[in-house]
């Protein structure tokens, strides 16, 4: 299976979180300025007149904006730049911050859907729960978001299995098998998850597809825990009412499908929602395969009452394109 080739930072510099993903999760110039160019040439072509008053008019789904993509690519956007695009769509929520950034939506009158650990220099998939080596860290960093989220009155804490190479710089690396990846999730969440219940704080699992290697942001050959069902079956073990899963639609698409079905089959579990387009992780656009309306229609049917964050990659203008998401997915 190939695994991505992670390059050392140096941890006596100063490093952003934009550098650390950038740096840390192999977005490399090439793919980077693919992205970038794009969005850039369609800006090029001329002025475009944007969507005038909020996107959300029904409100029924709670819609968060994830920083990183708008981030990066795009128009490049500041964490302050995309709050004041959340107040004119009408989305309370911009999310994937770590514990340094919560004051910066709080100042804007917003919140933080669900919060991002620190673990620089690697990003924070790279490094988890499945690898007790890496429990002292992985541990005390996700304490410190639970407590600084609990502060600020987040819902929800996001975690990851970790990679299936014992160790993930190294190409040669014996792997965890997936049984024993599993229960080492159950045994290292078990130690945490009592921290989150009293915080009254949901720790949400994510699933990342491993087939897409085309960038290093629309998938993640070599991370444990791809499949839903993989992920219900830790969730389950963990058996507490605060862990719960980050259910990221896109990813599941391509690894699992069948989207529908797994929203009524798991949606005691699901504490969090992701979406972006298939192929490619860009706009939700007739250019893509996913069906978003229905989707949001059977979380209303299960009664989900979590939010739905908007995570796509930007080929056009961002702020078009999440006019268009979010009202999509505005049932």
């Amino acid at each position: 299976m190939k695994r991505h080739n992670l390059s050392e930072t140096s941890s006596s510099s100063p490093i952003s979180r934009r550098d650390m993903l950038i740096r840390s999760a192999g977005l490399l110039a090439a793919g980077g300025a693919a992205l970038t160019g794009i969005s850039r040439a369609s800006a090029a072509n001329g002025p475009q007149s944007r969507p005038e008053g909020p996107a959300v008019r029904n409100g029924r789904i709670k819609q968060s904006i994830v920083q990183w993509p708008f981030e990066y690519f795009g128009e490049n956007w500041t964490l302050e730049q995309t709050c004041e695009v959340a107040k004119s769509l009408g989305v309370d929520s911009i999310e994937l911050l770590t514990a340094d950034q919560f004051h910066i939506v709080a100042e804007h009158g917003l919140t933080c859907a669900i919060a991002q650990i620190n673990m620089v220099p690697d990003p924070p998939f790279l490094r988890g729960f499945n690898n007790p080596d890496f429990w002292p860290e992985v541990m005390a960093t996700t304490r410190e978001t639970i407590e600084a989220a609990a502060e600020y009155g987040i819902p929800n804490v996001i975690c990851f299995t970790g990679f299936s190479a014992k160790d993930p710089h190294d190409p040669n690396s014996p792997e965890w098998d997936l049984d024993e990846g599993a229960r080492n999730c159950i045994e290292g969440l078990k130690q945490i998850i009592g921290f989150a219940e009293e915080k009254e704080i949901n720790l949400c699992l994510e699933n990342l597809n491993t087939r897409d290697d085309s960038h290093p942001m629309k998938g993640h050959p070599g991370y444990q825990g791809a499949e839903t069902d993989y992920c219900i079956e830790i969730i389950k073990g963990v058996g507490s009412p605060r862990m719960k899963m980050l259910f990221d639609i896109y990813h599941a698409q391509i690894m699992d499908g069948d989207i529908i079905r797994r929203i009524h089959e798991h949606a005691e579990y699901i504490g969090h929602v992701h979406t972006a387009g298939n192929p490619g992780r860009h706009e939700l656009d007739d250019t893509q395969e996913l069906n978003y309306r229905p989707m949001m229609e059977a979380l209303l049917e299960v009664g989900y009452t979590g939010y739905v964050g908007q995570e796509f990659l930007p080929t056009r203008d961002p702020y078009q394109g999440l006019y268009e998401a979010i009202r999509l997915c505005d049932v």
